[in-house]
Order: structure tokens, then sequence, then C-alpha cells
């Protein structure tokens, strides 16, 4: 094993360790949530599925109900949701998603990180025809039928389908995200996490002292209090 996986492990475990963090992500998806389609979630398909990862991140019940009040109250931060898209070192293209209620602040704050490992952040769109955003829906594998399970994912718009230990993994389209998530819901199946992700169309392979310099940028934008998702093309299967 190389120096690269243990610290693509260590990054793995750093960020699920991180409860606080989760919480403040999950806390901050809800406020975006209730803002834009209201605190019912059987209106809110969004919120819906927030609460649903919520649940699954083992957040207490209470910390979303106190979000979701939070969010109604009048006094309440608004926080824009934005983008940023750049080149990390050795060409690995990154996608960063911020919920932010100081755009000025964060962007400054982004470019920095950037440029502290000789990156470049661009302008927007411009990684568009690298990553593609899908859906991706986590279901646990146990005790379910496989093939009726398949065979659900497949009418609803699935366009690839993984075991990936004990789960089944299904990726969608971003047309075809809020459809699959009512045809799960109708079907009764338990979805374990539910989320939007941009996949990279294609990677960058580098070598184990590169990836280095790479994670330290994903680390410094990952811990950012603005930074809600990192999406990187670096490939991590080497």
């Amino acid at each position: 094993m190389g120096r690269a996986f243990e610290f693509r492990r260590a990054r793995k475990e750093k960020r699920w360790a991180n409860m606080s963090k989760i919480f403040t992500k999950l806390g901050k998806e809800i406020s975006v949530s209730v803002k834009q389609g209201g605190a019912d979630p059987d209106l809110n398909p969004r919120l819906r599925m927030i609460i649903q990862n919520a649940k699954a991140a083992n957040m207490p019940k209470d910390n979303v109900e106190n979000a979701i009040k939070k969010a109604m109250a009048k006094d309440s931060a608004l926080l824009e949701e934005s983008n940023y898209e750049g080149y990390g070192p050795h060409g690995v293209a990154v996608w960063v998603e911020t919920a932010t209620d100081n755009p000025t602040r964060t962007v400054a704050n982004v470019r920095s990180y950037f440029n502290k490992v000789h990156g470049q952040l661009g302008t927007s769109g411009s990684l568009e025809f690298i990553f593609e955003r899908k859906g991706v829906f986590t279901i646990s594998a146990a005790g379910v039928d496989h093939d009726e399970l398949e065979m659900t994912l497949i009418e609803n718009g699935a366009d690839d389908i993984q075991v990936q230990d004990d789960d089944i993994v299904a990726y969608t389209s971003f047309a075809n995200f809020i459809s699959m998530q009512h045809a799960l819901e109708a079907a009764g199946i338990n979805v374990s996490s539910a989320e939007l992700r941009r996949i990279p169309n294609t990677t960058v392979t580098v070598t184990d002292e590169q990836a280095e310099e790479i994670i330290k940028l994903l680390d410094r934008l990952e811990e950012d209090d603005d930074v809600q998702n990192v999406f990187h093309n670096m490939n991590e299967s080497e």
C-alpha cells in the first residue's frame, strides 16, 4: 500500500469521525431547503431527503427539528449556495459546493486554498465538461430481493447499479433524481442515503507524492465551515 492510500484512508476516517462538521453541514442543507421549499417534508422532497440522510448519520431528531425551526425564523441567516471550480496541483480538477451568509469571505478563502498549493480557481462552468451531476442512492442489501430491487431501479431511471460491501448503490441522472426518490418511497424501500454528487467523466492518475499535495488542498477545503461538498477527478483506485 502506498502513502497516498494511507492519506486517503485517513481523510475518510477524519471526515466521518468529525460528527460536529457533519451535523453543521446537514443543518445548513436543512436551512437552505426550508427557505426554498417550506418546512413540510411531505411537500418538500429535498427536505425529506435531507432528513433521511440526517437519520442515517445519527443526527438527533431534536437537532433536525431545531434546524427547521431556526430556518423558519424571520431573523434567520439567508444562506447562498455557490459553486467554485478550479484546478489543483498536477491538473486535478476540483469542484467546491458552498453554503454561506458571506460570499465575499467564502470566495476569498477558497481562492487562497488553491493559491497556497499553486492551483488556480477557474470561472463558473469551466469544469462542466469534466463533472456530471448524478443522483446516488445507497440501499442496504440486507433482506432485500435483489432482482426485484434492480427491476424497480431500472424502471425508474437508474443508469448504473453497483454492489459495494453490504450496500446496493444506484446512480441516476440529475433529471431522474426526484422521480427515483418518489418511486423508492412508494415501494417502501429503505434508502440509507440519497444525495447529488459531481461524478468525473475522466480521471487523472498521479504519484503518491503528488496525491499528498492534492489531498492537502482537499483537506483545507473540507475543513472550511462554508464548504458543503468537495469533488475531484483524481484517480483513487491506484
